[in-house]
């Protein structure tokens, strides 16, 4: 089979667009020509975020011609230019087109919406009224129940629950350390008063904690039956100078527990020069990883463990 006259594979594509998609038609019908001829057209409405497949209709483009690498498939029906930056805003926005009105997100979506540090996208969760003919679909969890108007809020546009009511529908499924994790950081970010929070998890929460895995380890010393650790304590030497502010720290045992989290160099020759200054002043110190609080656990109980007793030995 030869291609049409004129054509030598280096022409133009202009110029023989037209006649090649014609000698397609002839020779392999309507579906394989709608892949050749000119480059495609991308109308600048679609340019701009997420669209629906009718919005797609309504700049004439078609379903088949976004199945071209023009484009990229959020959901069922829903689609994004490929020039654009995949981000979460773009998700939620794609996710708030497939819901209807009275939806509302809801856990980790929201929690990440109101400011916490939490993913929010995998999946997408969102709180629907009971009946509302939508099921859970690729990378969305939808959850059925009543919203009363004060547990929701308006946030860039989008409605989502309010930072209480966020936190209580995951205190409610998460585990208690996980909840605790998230608790943390909304009142570290003073975004919320810990008397409306689920009373249990409230107890464990730490205010002044600064990262998710101190919490984590705070959690497993805790909960691995050890004495609360106070937390983010500053420590002076006997002039009253600064020398330090452990993340976890037993004053009656001066024993020190800091989490190491990935850090720039430049972190690191001040965290050793900070960590000379508390055991000059006679503080002990134990140091662990994120592998160590979530891959050795029970390790990581027994060395703080052994260490609060040898103190209490030595007293």
């Amino acid at each position: 089979m030869h291609a049409p006259a004129g054509f030598d594979g280096n022409s133009n594509p202009p110029q023989y667009a037209n006649r090649l998609t014609g000698w397609v038609v002839a020779c392999f019908g309507v579906s394989h020509a709608r892949w050749m001829g000119r480059a495609p057209s991308i109308p600048a409405e679609l340019t701009t975020g997420p669209f629906t497949l009718a919005d797609a209709r309504r700049a004439g483009i078609d379903r088949w011609n976004l199945e071209g690498a023009s484009w990229r498939r959020l959901g069922p029906t829903t689609y994004v230019w490929a020039g654009l930056t995949e981000t979460p805003a773009q998700r939620l926005r794609a996710a708030s087109l497939r819901l209807p009105t009275t939806a509302a997100f809801s856990g980790r979506t929201a929690g990440w919406m109101h400011g916490l540090d939490v993913e929010p996208c995998n999946p997408i969760e969102a709180t629907v009224p009971p009946g509302s003919g939508i099921s859970a679909r690729s990378r969305l969890a939808v959850r059925r129940a009543l919203l009363p108007e004060g547990d929701v809020v308006m946030i860039q546009g989008w409605r989502a629950t309010s930072i209480t009511r966020t936190l209580n529908d995951l205190c409610r499924r998460l585990s208690v350390t996980e909840a605790v994790v998230i608790v943390d950081m909304a009142l570290h970010s003073r975004i919320v008063d810990s008397a409306a929070l689920n009373p249990r998890v409230a107890s464990f929460a730490e205010p002044a904690t600064e990262s998710p895995m101190e919490s984590r380890l705070r959690m497993l010393l805790v909960l691995g039956g050890l004495p609360r650790p106070r937390v983010q304590v500053p420590l002076f030497d006997s002039r009253g100078l600064f020398v330090g502010r452990p993340d976890l720290y037993y004053p009656d045992h001066r024993l020190a527990i800091e989490y190491d989290g990935t850090m720039h160099r430049d972190r690191l020759v001040e965290d050793n020069r900070r960590q000379n200054r508390l055991i000059s002043e006679g503080v002990r110190l134990l140091r662990f990883t994120a592998g160590d609080v979530l891959r050795t656990p029970e390790t990581v109980v027994s060395q703080v463990r052994t260490m609060l007793v040898l103190r209490r030995g030595v007293g």
